[in-house]
């Protein structure tokens, strides 16, 4: 299988262009040579086939050939609202949840977090998670990126969810205390989710409050009390195996 390149720019069949720096080092650390090929994509939903027509010692050139459409995403929009958890386990949660097909991630500050970003430490989080999720999309083969959105604290958030018009989105609250349990099936009557999940300790009893406020359902995902970068992968795989199992029938 040819290696894939995210490529955030128009794309056009037949044209001939210049890696950016970034795109170029990897083809170069591959050790591709001219005439070899490659697949790009941008994100918009569609991939191409491509060559590389020429190699320097920093840039690579590429002629693209035949788009294609395929279709690997989830047949409705998942955006993760998730306390950010500690340490590393943010970054992993991106790159499975872009693997699972997660639309967008909405990093949350929440009373009990112990990660905290302001001002442009914030920025370069996200940033980085970007590129994250993009690697992640390069690797598992969806011709779209999971959108990280920038880090907000959970009141600000919440309240500026009723100042939006309303949505058709399912809004759920994963909550180990919930006696209603979650499971896959109750999306399919929409076209889009939203899940909020807590940090490590979980979310305060006034924000769970305030998410119910908001129309957020409390659920839980069973007996066993989950990881706060467990919990919202969860969702995803249930989701995602029940896309396939559609698609199958």
């Amino acid at each position: 299988m040819p290696p894939r390149l995210y490529l955030p720019q128009p794309l056009h069949s037949g044209e001939q262009l210049e890696l950016p720096a970034g795109a170029s080092r990897h083809v170069q650390v591959l050790r591709l040579q001219p005439g070899q090929s490659l697949t790009l994509f941008n994100g918009q939903g569609g991939e191409w086939d491509a060559t590389v027509i020429q190699m320097g010692r920093q840039t690579v050139a590429v002629r693209l050939g035949q788009e294609h459409n395929p279709q690997r995403e989830l047949q409705l929009a998942v955006t993760l609202a998730l306390g950010m958890p500690a340490n590393d386990r943010m970054d992993s949660v991106v790159e499975k949840a872009g693997e699972l097909g997660a639309t967008c991630i909405q990093p949350l500050m929440c009373e009990r977090s112990v990660l905290r970003l302001h001002g442009e430490r914030a920025q370069k989080k996200r940033a980085h998670w970007q590129a994250v999720a993009a690697s992640a999309s390069e690797q598992c083969g969806r011709t779209s990126v999971t959108l990280i959105e920038p880090v907000r604290s959970i009141k600000e958030w919440l309240t500026s969810l009723s100042k939006k018009a309303e949505s058709d989105a399912q809004r759920w609250l994963l909550s180990p205390s919930s006696k209603e349990a979650w499971h896959a099936d109750a999306a399919k009557p929409a076209s889009s989710l939203l899940f909020l999940s807590g940090p490590e300790g979980g979310l305060s009893a006034e924000e769970e409050t305030l998410a119910q406020q908001q129309g957020f359902m409390p659920v839980s995902l069973g007996p066993r009390v989950l990881r706060a970068d467990t919990a919202p992968l969860a969702v995803l795989a249930a989701l995602a195996l029940s896309n396939h199992g559609a698609e199958q029938r």
